[in-house]
């Protein structure tokens, strides 16, 4: 999968049903992303809390797009980007424009259930929280704390 590019520009995501954040602006996400190290400290999959999957890895987003997950053992490749989703057939929401937080592992399989175009539903500094709504009408939820 070639890792996308990042488009840098402010968009309102109207499809943030939790209306906390109706501004993304896209390259604050960015810069806030790539300036250390998080952790996971939620990971719900249609209600079912994982978050013991990733608890033990700290997650690394390069500016070149590598997302990098260590648990001081193994570490687990992947990508991440940022991409307007106006126009494209695996826009999961009502929106005709909004912004998505891509993730990709290929492997191993905890990490492959991650892999979305996450819809941002709040960031800081500190914490980014997104969300993912499947066809069934299902919710996953994925929170990213700074270390």
């Amino acid at each position: 999968m070639a890792v996308t590019g990042f488009l840098f520009l402010s968009c309102e995501s109207s499809d943030d049903s939790d209306g906390v954040n109706g501004m993304v602006n896209v390259e604050q996400v960015k810069s806030t992303v790539t300036s250390g190290t998080w952790r996971v400290t939620l990971y719900e999959e249609e209600g079912v809390d994982e978050t013991n999957y990733f608890s033990d890895h700290t997650f690394v987003f390069e500016s070149d797009g590598r997302l990098i997950a260590d648990n001081g053992e193994t570490s687990v490749s992947g990508a991440w980007s940022i991409t307007s989703d106006s126009s494209s057939s695996d826009d999961d929401s009502s929106s005709d424009d909004d912004v998505d937080f891509n993730i990709f592992f290929a492997s191993p399989a905890n990490f492959a259930e991650i892999s979305e175009d996450w819809d941002i539903v709040s960031f800081s500094s500190t914490r980014i929280e997104l969300k993912d709504e499947s066809g069934d009408g299902s919710i996953d939820r994925l929170v990213f704390e700074k270390i």
